[in-house]
Order: structure tokens, then sequence, then C-alpha cells
């Protein structure tokens, strides 16, 4: 799946809109599957890093719209089991190194598929082999995950671990308590969370420790009413939502901020009307795809996102989705 940006833009920002503005199902779908056809781009092979990643966005906004085998499975089995080494991590394409963010979206894709046994019988390493890569990169003194061999932390592979692992059914492998506690240790004073502890509040990092934590079971120790007041403050007056405070509105953030806010159940504390329609107004109308804002150029990311959260709100014809 190609991450290279276009070739559409969404439509301008004020500019004029006959009527009410719809989903494109089908150009959205026809996008996406058109993606992998670029290889003759630049940018096809400056985005390889993200080449894993993006096939997971792609097939779960081909979910979302309802059209879950617009893509070759087999071939995308393939790519993934191709991707795994011996360790049993993921890299982001055949010969990149192992990182917890690939592995994750390998298990997402793999599940997705029902493919798990293909991972048993073909992978380099079955799931409990998987499972013992991700627990292996937790932090036993204060329950954090690095992504890796080099040790970086970052609460998003905290997230990334949970989710992996309660999909493969290995929760157990792990001291969920302790990632509990470093989540704790990451709040802030104003209902948010950081990438660490003592980091700014940022929405994408209070998605992935609130997911944490609806993983874990530990949602109550959450301060629903602080964090959904400062998540609800960040819709601005072109419906659009932002990450933080003074930041532009970002379509990926519909996402981050429905989410968080579907967990904690105050998904009832925007305009979901207005956002509905900054959604809409990103798309390419002509060649499908979503982009970050409108007058900006499309991607697989922001359509993804966009179209999470568009189901989240409730809009018809798209398959529900599971916020955490």
């Amino acid at each position: 799946m190609s991450l290279v940006s276009g070739p559409g833009r969404a439509q301008a920002s004020g500019s004029s809109l006959s009527g009410e503005v719809q989903l494109v199902v089908e150009k959205h779908v026809k996008y996406i599957q058109e993606l992998d056809k670029r290889k003759d781009e630049l940018e096809y092979w400056l985005t390889e890093h993200l080449r894993l990643n993006g096939v997971y966005w792609g097939l779960t906004a081909l979910h979302l719209l309802g059209h879950p085998d617009a893509l070759p499975r087999n071939e995308m089995i393939d790519f993934v089991l191709s991707c795994q080494h011996s360790d049993g991590g993921f890299g982001a394409a055949p010969g990149h190194d192992a990182h917890m963010l690939y592995t994750v979206s390998a298990v997402q894709i793999l599940v997705t598929l029902d493919a798990l046994d293909e991972l048993d019988e073909k992978g380099k390493i079955g799931r409990s082999g998987v499972g013992k890569y991700i627990s292996g990169l937790q932090n036993q003194d204060d329950g954090s995950f690095a992504g890796d061999e080099w040790g970086e932390t970052d609460t998003r592979f905290l997230y990334g671990a949970l989710n992996a692992l309660s999909l493969l059914g290995l929760l157990q492998t792990i001291d969920i308590a302790k990632a509990v506690s470093y989540v704790q240790a990451c709040a802030n004073f104003d209902g948010g969370y950081g990438v660490s502890p003592g980091a700014e509040s940022h929405a994408g990092q209070i998605f992935v420790c609130v997911g944490s934590l609806a993983i874990a079971g530990k949602l109550e120790i959450v301060d629903k009413d602080r964090l959904g007041a400062w998540l609800s403050e960040r819709q601005l007056d072109n419906g659009g939502l932002n990450g933080r405070p003074e930041k532009l509105e970002d379509v990926c953030y519909s996402w981050w901020v429905l989410s968080s806010l579907a967990m904690i159940e105050r998904l009832h504390w925007i305009e979901k009307e207005k956002l509905s329609g900054f959604i809409l107004r990103c798309q390419d109308l002509d060649l499908g795809g979503i982009a970050d804002r409108p007058g900006d150029v499309v991607d697989v990311f922001h359509t993804v996102f966009g179209l999470a959260g568009l189901s989240l709100l409730g809009y018809p014809g798209l398959v529900p989705v599971n916020s955490a």
C-alpha cells in the first residue's frame, strides 16, 4: 500500500458546494485500490518506512466503507509475513528493522483478515513468538514499553503492546498493573495525558493512554469530566478538531479526540453535525480520498481516520468502529 499523497485535493476552503456534501464511497474505494499502482513515483519509495502501516490504514478504511474484499487477501498476507523477523517482530517493509508500531499493524491486519493461522503456519515464528517479542519490550521497573531494541519509550508503544496482545489473546504475558501505573504517571492537571510523565497533553497521546486503560479495564481511574472538557475544547468554529490548544484543525483528530470522548462516554460534548460537515468537506469529490483540511492534498492516513470519525458519529452506511 502506497503512502503517496494525492493526486487529488479536497475542496478548497471557502469554495461553494451545491447542496449537502455526501460521502463518495465508491470513489474512496477506487482511490485506495489504486494506491499500490503508483510505483513509478518517487514518493512511493520515500514512504517505504510506512508501508505496513499503510496497508492497515487502507484495509481498515475499506472495512469501514463496507468493502472488506476490495484488496487481494492473499497478497496482503504474503506481504505482512515478508516483513517479519525471526524474533517475532515486524518491520515496515522487507529488510526494515522490527519495531513495535509495525508489529502492531501486522497483528491488526492479520486479525482483520482472519489470518492468524497463516501466521502460525507460514510466519518465521507464530503468534506466541510475536507475543514474546512485544512483551520483551516492557520495562519491568516502571511498566513502560520501548519501541524497539534501542529503547525509546512512548505511550504509543504501551498502547500498541496492549492492543496487539489483546488481539492475540496474550495480555497475560505482560505486567498490566505496572503498565496502568505508568499511564497514571503520564496524567496532567488538565485531565489529559502526554507521551511520558511530565509531557504536555496531546490528543493523540490521550487516545493511546485512555485506550490502554480501556483494554486493561481501568477506565475508572480517568477524570472523565476534566478530560472531556479538554477534549471538547479542541473543536474550532469550522467544526474541525485540533490536537492541542492554538493548533490548526486536522481530520485525523476526528479519530483521536472522538474515540477518547467515546471511551469516557462524553461523545455528546462536541457538535457532531459541524464535525461531520468538516470531514465531508475534506474529501476529493472527483478522485476520492480525504485530506487533513479543505484545500489540501488527500492521503490514505487522513482517509481512514476521517472515515473512522464519521463512523463514530453514526454516519449512515459506514460500519461501526470500536473506539479503543
